[in-house]
């Protein structure tokens, strides 16, 4: 495991233990913080994730006569969504209906999808060897969008969250890292894993980390969005990432 590698990882660990100390008390500050951090992570997606699926999708076509549709792994982006939002949907639906004790319950299972989640994003980092200036970038907008995920958990059951929850997600990074320094897989089954976590981080960075009209702060929202991408695109034309 790299240095770069070792100290995103224990960031990432770090932030789900202190998420909630890391969020400014002030209701403007926060809305501040969550609408900058929301542009961070929008113009990781579209800058990063995104382009980095495209390139998965191409490497992949030396697999031969079963990679012919150009998609393949789009379609399992679209399953890592489809499983994450079926998820969050019977939370939030036994939430509504004032269901405490199933909720709760089925609040571990959101806690443990997540962990799950953490495992392969730390497994993601070690097994493309993400260094130097790029893991910077790479650590910067995955932290910040670990951090929204795990406030919002933590709104939903703060006490579940702060006796097990976090460390749960804590260990899913240490799990990740396991993987990755003791498991070889083949490049297709990394491909794989690679384009079912980015799925499900472009429907949590969209439905965590993009605040409601009335708690945006659009001005923050676009320094975000213009600074990230900025630096990225002109690291991305000298370094060629």
């Amino acid at each position: 495991m790299s240095l770069d590698a070792f100290i995103m990882g224990v960031a990432f660990i770090l932030i789900h233990l202190l998420a909630n100390e890391l969020i400014p008390a002030k209701r403007v500050h926060r809305l501040k913080w969550f609408s900058f951090s929301g542009g961070l992570a929008v113009s990781y997606v579209f800058v990063y994730v995104l382009p980095s699926l495209h390139k998965e999708q191409i490497t992949i076509k030396k697999y031969g006569d079963y990679f012919t549709m150009e998609s393949e792994l789009y379609f399992i982006g679209l399953l890592g969504v489809l499983i994450f939002y079926g998820i969050q949907k019977v939370v939030r639906k036994a939430q509504l209906n004032s269901e405490s004790r199933k909720a709760r319950s089925l609040f571990w299972l959101q806690i443990l999808f997540f962990g799950v989640y953490n495992m392969l994003v730390a497994y993601t980092v070690i097994s493309h060897e993400v260094l130097g200036i790029q893991a910077v970038f790479y650590g910067l907008a995955v932290g910040l969008h670990f951090i929204a995920v795990a406030h919002d958990l933590w709104r939903e059951y703060s006490d579940i969250y702060n006796q097990i929850g976090r460390y749960v997600l804590a260990i899913g990074i240490l799990a990740g890292w396991f993987l990755g320094i003791t498991v070889n897989l083949s490049p297709l089954t990394e491909s794989i894993i690679f384009a079912f976590i980015s799925g499900a981080m472009i429907l949590n960075v969209l439905k965590y980390e993009l605040p409601p009209d009335d708690e945006a702060h659009f001005f923050t929202f676009a320094v975000g969005v213009v600074s990230y991408t900025s630096v990225t695109m002109s690291l991305k034309f000298f370094f060629q990432w």
